[in-house]
């Protein structure tokens, strides 16, 4: 029995459990169905909403662009109508214009036929003057020229000779503006050379080592250079004189180079003196190169090159013979270059003009001749030679280059301080300047001026009039010319002036 309880009520326990369980599922069931359904009605009631708005938004869009339609559609009208106001008003210009047109025709067809009328009635009138006349138009054109040639002529030749002095005025004025511009870029200082080279000894045992036992070194050093070397004439000095400017450089380097080296003997001398040879003729080669190259002429030879670079150890009357020619070559470009000249054959005929005094000492005979003939030998143009041969008048120049290599020559030797004059001599031209002036009658006083470029004369008003002024200015100039020597051109300026004083009291 109690198995039996225990069975039945394990059986009923069982029972209840499982309906416990099965209750609890189905409340847990019901309430997952009701969220579910809750979600459900949430989700489509967003989605209401959103369809909503959306239908809002998508009237909005609509009426905008239908707006926007509207506004387009009222524009192309307003374009078409433009348009067709245009249209009109060119159809309106067309149609004058075309007008316009007939009318012109018909002008033009008036007057064509006005100028063959004219034609007409000229040639008629042609025909009735020659029957009148009895004179062909040929005939009476060359009498009526004849008649106007006659009648005419003198003032046909007084306008000419008016002209052509007008012309010279103008010729004059310009000649002057080129070679004042040319004077004026190139204006340089002037360095004068002389023809001796002083060094400074460091001590009176450096001196007898000069001269030597007996004399020994420095005869040696002479004999080597060819040089005079003096060492008693000025206290601490050693002076080198000799008319060939390279012998001095050279005298010159290997004497510094003995003095440094401290060893002075005859053969030492030789070296020093070999050595110096070798470093100014690098320095001649240097020099010509240099000169080519500042002018900016290409092309020359290098035996000429040589030349021209020995020049620098040239000097004319204290004036360096190279400075000199590349101051003249620089301003012969300019003077080319203005009228019209060949500038190169210019600039290289007045860089070498003068490459003929480099062997003067050598060779007899003028160095514008010898440079012409050096300048032919290495194959320079004709044109050239013929520019360096007549730089000095030796023959007549006939280029308008020869011209320039003259004018240049002129300018750049005979301007005030080029070249050494004595004070003496300068003084002495002044007053030879001054006495030709005052030895004519009617003068009151004469100054020369500008380093005697100039006699400035200033004359009585009432012993010289106008005419007799010009007549006199001739006169001191024809004097000046045939008693004195000088470079350049002197200028004669006789001045005549009345003044009239009074004083207001």
């Amino acid at each position: 029995m109690d198995i039996l309880a225990i069975a039945i009520a394990g059986i009923i326990g069982l029972g209840v459990g499982a309906g416990g369980i099965f209750a609890y599922n189905k409340k847990k069931e019901n309430g997952g169905k009701n969220k579910a359904d809750d979600l459900i009605r949430k989700a489509k009631h967003e989605a209401g909403d959103i369809v909503l708005e959306a239908k809002r938004e998508a009237s909005k869009i609509s009426e905008k662009s239908n707006q926007e339609e509207t506004e387009r559609r009222k524009e192309w009208k307003r374009t078409e109508n433009r348009l067709a106001e245009r249209e009109t008003s060119l159809d309106s210009k067309l149609d004058q214009l075309e007008k316009k047109t007939e009318r012109l025709n018909r002008s033009e067809k008036e007057l064509e036929d006005l100028k063959n009328e004219v034609r007409d009635i000229r040639t008629k009138q042609h025909e009735k003057l020659q029957k009148i006349a009895g004179l062909s138009k040929a005939e009476a054109r060359e009498k009526l020229m004849k008649m106007t040639e006659n009648d005419i002529k003198q003032d046909l030749v007084a306008l000419v000779a008016k002209e052509q002095k007008e012309i010279k005025h103008d010729i004059d004025e310009t000649a002057q503006s080129i070679l004042l511009t040319a004077m004026e870029r190139m204006s340089s200082e002037v360095t004068a050379d002389r023809t001796i080279t002083a060094l400074k000894l460091p001590d009176d045992e450096m001196k007898g080592r000069i001269i030597g036992k007996e004399g020994r070194n420095i005869q040696a050093l002479q004999r080597a250079t060819g040089v005079d070397i003096v060492v008693d004439d000025a206290p601490g000095m050693v002076v080198l004189s000799s008319f060939d400017p390279i012998r001095r450089q050279v005298a010159r380097y290997a004497l510094e180079r003995l003095m440094k080296d401290g060893r002075i003997n005859p053969a030492s001398i030789e070296e020093a003196v070999a050595k110096g040879e070798k470093e100014i003729e690098k320095e001649v080669v240097r020099a010509g190169e240099d000169a080519a190259r500042e002018v900016g002429v290409v092309g020359i030879p290098r035996e000429i090159l040589h030349l021209l670079g020995e020049l620098k150890f040239r000097t004319s009357y204290g004036q360096n013979v190279l400075l000199h020619s590349i101051e003249m070559a620089h301003m012969a470009g300019m003077i080319a270059e203005e009228i019209g000249a060949d500038k190169r054959v210019a600039k290289t005929a007045t860089l070498l003009h003068d490459m003929g005094k480099a062997v003067t000492h050598k060779i007899e005979g003028k160095h514008a001749e010898i440079g012409a003939e050096l300048a032919k030998k290495y194959g320079m143009p004709e044109p050239i030679v013929h520019a360096i041969a007549a730089h000095h008048d030796d023959i007549e120049p006939t280029t308008p280059e020869a011209l320039i290599v003259k004018i240049c020559d002129a300018i750049s030797a005979a301007r005030p301080g080029a070249r050494n004059i004595s004070a003496e001599n300068f003084a002495e031209r002044m007053r030879d300047l001054e006495n030709i002036a005052t030895s004519f009658p009617g003068i009151d006083k004469a100054y020369a001026i500008s380093a005697g470029r100039e006699i400035r004369v200033i004359v009585e008003p009432k012993q010289i009039d106008d005419l007799t002024a010009l007549k006199l200015a001739r006169d001191i100039a024809n004097k000046i010319e045939a008693t004195m020597s000088y470079p350049g051109v002197i200028k004669v300026n006789v001045i005549r002036e009345t003044r009239a004083v009074e004083y207001a009291k």
